[in-house]
């Protein structure tokens, strides 16, 4: 257990007052639910709009006509064609093709890309950036000075839309520099519950105050860590350190889709990010393990850690989140299974407190995703 006092986000304060249940996460005070819940803070995302602080997330800005290039060498993603006005999933990799972090890179024009990255990973990934790109590029971490809220479900357009008009316009991944409340926000139409939404890079002084004008809306609820780790899963959204890692590829973490076909093996612009010869070689000849989706076949929650085995009883593979899905109305899981056994309604067997509860591999994710694309 750390000794570090926790750090505390511009609305800390805000939090406290709204009545949250506050917990340590990767260093940051958090709310992890308010009075409502996290089953009706999940279902209220999924039906109006909820508000959550994520600006724990590290914030940082590159500028100079070679930050898209630069950047590029970190990432298996086309940076250096992303339109302006766009923001794109992206992943760091290390020199064997595991994952250091993943993160969403938004084109701003001018020779600016925004960026936004884990909380756990803040640190490490600025000095990697700095490390390896810092003589390319100006590298300037907005940890401190800037908030990030997320406003997320179906009437999230409506409320931000009665502060600034021209968000309703937006598609999903689609990033403006937006006029809120009379000051300058970037704002995406993107998140991490598989709902229409949008996330708000806002002044750290100017943070409350907006967050308060959100959450007078009658279609805002406050949420909290507990509703946003729920809504991932049933969106089967990966969490950096759980569902990916240092040691896991994105083939291995069925992210292929991530890896923008100009970077690929046959690409226009193959490879030319760290790891990416294993990367190419994990795509051509498979993997031993992969992540897939899981179903228990019955009410009993199947957590993080729990190993699982087929029928015969040996182990094949290893829970990586788990937990139960308010709207599919039962419990949910993702892990890594040993690749003979990835196969869509495979049944398999997790061990929970020494008893077999049986599984089905599922496509993902386990809720349709609703993001607006016009």
């Amino acid at each position: 257990m750390s000794t570090e006092p926790l750090l505390k986000t511009p609305l800390h304060a805000l939090h406290i007052e709204l009545g949250a249940r506050m917990v340590p996460f990767a260093g940051y005070d958090m709310p992890v639910q308010y009075p409502l819940g996290v089953m009706k803070e999940h279902q209220h995302t999924r039906e109006q709009a909820g508000l959550f602080d994520v600006s724990h997330m590290g914030q940082i800005r590159l500028t100079g006509a070679n930050a898209a290039k630069a950047l590029e060498t970190l990432v298996p993603v086309d940076i250096i064609d992303l339109p302006v006005g766009m923001q794109r999933y992206a992943m760091f990799t290390n020199e064997t093709g595991g994952i250091l972090d993943d993160l969403m890179v938004a084109n701003l024009g001018d020779d600016e890309l925004f960026l936004v990255v884990n909380a756990a990973c803040k640190d490490q990934d600025l000095a990697h950036l700095q490390q390896q790109i810092g003589d390319q590029c100006t590298i300037e971490p907005l940890f401190e000075e800037r908030a990030l809220l997320a406003l997320q479900g179906p009437a999230a357009v409506t409320v931000l839309a009665r502060l600034a008009p021209e968000v309703a316009k937006m598609t999903f991944m689609q990033f403006a520099r937006v006029k809120l409340l009379g000051v300058n926000c970037f704002v995406s139409r993107s998140g991490y519950t598989g709902e229409d939404g949008f996330e708000i890079s806002v002044p750290a002084a100017s943070a409350e105050t907006l967050a308060r004008a959100l959450l007078a809306e009658p279609e805002v609820a406050a949420i909290g860590l507990g509703a946003r780790d729920s809504l991932r899963l049933e969106a089967g959204l990966c969490l950096y350190g759980h569902d990916m890692n240092t040691e896991t590829t994105p083939i291995e973490a069925s992210l292929l889709w991530a890896i923008s076909k100009p970077r690929r093996a046959d690409g226009a612009r193959a490879g030319g990010f760290p790891g990416a010869e294993n990367v190419f070689a994990h795509q051509q000849a498979g993997v031993s393990r992969k992540r897939v989706g899981l179903l228990p076949q019955e009410r009993t929650p199947v957590r993080e850690g729990a190993e699982i085995v087929n029928e015969a009883g040996d182990i094949i593979g290893t829970v990586c989140s788990g937990g139960f899905g308010p709207t599919l109305g039962g419990p949910l899981a993702m892990g890594y299974l040993d690749q003979a056994y990835t196969a869509l309604d495979t049944p398999v067997w997790a061990i929970v407190r020494g008893k077999k509860v049986p599984l089905l591999v599922s496509k993902m994710p386990f809720v349709p995703q609703r993001y607006y694309r016009g």
